[in-house]
């Protein structure tokens, strides 16, 4: 049942955001790179401190975690407590496919693709995340969810 509600949230929460324009008073181009570089910066920090240490580095306050088998955990300082003694993995890494902004220009989305290397195996998946710029102009992960995918065609 939690991967349906899962599943359920992120085709709910995709719908909202594809609704996202990219009209406005502010360069739409230039904040879905700003998401894009966060995203990816994210997923470089993960390799060197740890999974649960850089998402922790770009959660806001009210972030919150969706994972496979698993309640969600819905703010910065649980999330920090139930991972405080455990850094995450090092060998799980995600590439941003695509990213959408609001029209407000505060509010978007980047979707992409994880893999998680182990000894003995490679798992995939899919994932989105939320983004909101902060009042210093920062982007935050706000939502943070995925799925575990086959291997794609090209492996």
């Amino acid at each position: 049942m939690p991967r349906i509600l899962n599943n359920f949230i992120m085709i709910i929460l995709s719908a909202l955001l594809l609704s996202c324009s990219s009209s406005g008073g502010y360069d739409a181009p230039e904040a879905r790179e700003q998401i894009m570089k966060a995203d990816r910066a994210m997923s470089d920090l993960a390799t060197k401190i740890g999974f649960y240490r850089a998402l922790s580095k770009y959660a806001d306050e009210n972030f919150v975690k969706m994972t496979e088998g698993s309640h969600p955990i819905t703010s910065k300082k649980a999330f920090d407590e139930a991972y405080k003694d455990r850094p995450g993995a090092k060998t799980l890494t995600w590439e941003p496919v695509e990213a959408h902004v609001s029209s407000s220009g505060d509010l978007g989305y980047t979707w992409g693709n994880w893999k998680f290397v182990l000894p003995d195996t490679v798992y995939y998946g899919n994932y989105i995340t939320i983004w909101k710029k902060n009042e210093h102009g920062k982007w935050k992960m706000v939502y943070d969810g995925g799925n575990g995918t086959p291997p794609p065609a090209d492996n």
